[in-house]
């Protein structure tokens, strides 16, 4: 009986084995269950996280004091008629997105956030916004994607002379840098051959209706000149016929006192031409 009572109780942890095996089965699946569900949310978050990083790291390469020495550098006047490069944006950012950068600028531009240079901050973030309406609006912003088309084109057309003149040798144009730079610098004479165009045009209109506006000033003096004229002649009428009729009633009483008819006209007397 004894024996029969150890050799039971030396198999109990047999039984108990295949419990906890099972257990720390399930407790496995649970774990890579949970990792499972947890991994997008994860990956979300890591993406989020690396953008806002991402971000932080691209606003504190230029501090605002920065953006608006970048916005009033020597020859802004052209440079910020292209509103890609003030906000700093691809032609082919979608809106929303320019939306954000134009936020983000303004903000570090804004004068009430640049306390010591609010004269300068007020020039940058004028010109923020006007690009920003430039890109609000569907049409004005075609016609500064075909602008940017345009100096591609012209940049295409420019490296291949290059490489005809110096017969397919490496050129500067080749390296990344060297495009963006012949881009850059074509892009901008575009937007400036536009806009002195629009400046001459706008003077031309301006001088013709300054033209105009003078002769119908001119025209409108003179029609009143000629009514005041023609007012006076008809209310001094009846002084020049009374003065008429008084001039010939003082001749005919000359004439008839000194009892000689009118004057008639005589010939003069012939005189003999001397030989």
């Amino acid at each position: 009986m004894a024996s029969s009572t150890q050799t039971t109780i030396k198999q109990e942890p047999f039984l108990i084995k295949p419990s906890t095996s099972k257990q720390s089965a399930t407790t496995t699946d649970l774990k890579e269950e949970l990792k499972a569900t947890t991994k997008p949310e994860d990956e979300t978050f890591e993406q989020f996280y690396s953008e806002v990083k991402a971000i932080e790291k691209r606003d504190a390469v230029l501090t605002p004091e920065q953006q608006i020495n970048r916005l009033l550098r020597p020859g802004a006047t052209y440079f910020n008629l292209n509103p890609f490069e003030v906000l700093q944006i691809d032609p082919s950012t979608p809106f929303e997105e320019v939306a954000k950068h134009y936020r983000r600028l303004s903000m570090l531009v804004h004068p009430d956030k640049n306390p010591t240079m609010t004269d300068r901050a007020s020039v940058a973030f004028e010109a923020v916004n006007k690009a920003y309406k430039m890109l609000e609006d569907e049409t004005e912003r075609k016609k500064c994607i075909e602008v940017i088309e345009e100096a591609r084109e012209r940049v295409d057309k420019m490296i291949q002379e290059k490489r005809v003149k110096y017969k397919n040798q490496p050129i500067e144009e080749d390296t990344p840098e060297g495009h963006k730079k012949a881009m850059w610098s074509v892009t901008c004479k575009l937007f400036a051959d536009i806009e002195r165009l629009r400046v001459r045009e706008e003077a031309n209109k301006a001088e013709e209706r300054k033209r105009k506006a003078e002769e119908t000033t001119e025209r409108e003096e003179r029609t009143k000149l000629r009514k005041e004229w023609d007012k006076n002649y008809e209310e001094s009428r009846e002084t020049r016929v009374n003065s008429w009729k008084s001039f010939q009633t003082v001749a005919k009483s000359k004439d008839s006192v000194k009892g000689k008819g009118p004057a008639l006209f005589k010939p003069p007397k012939y005189k003999p031409e001397p030989r």
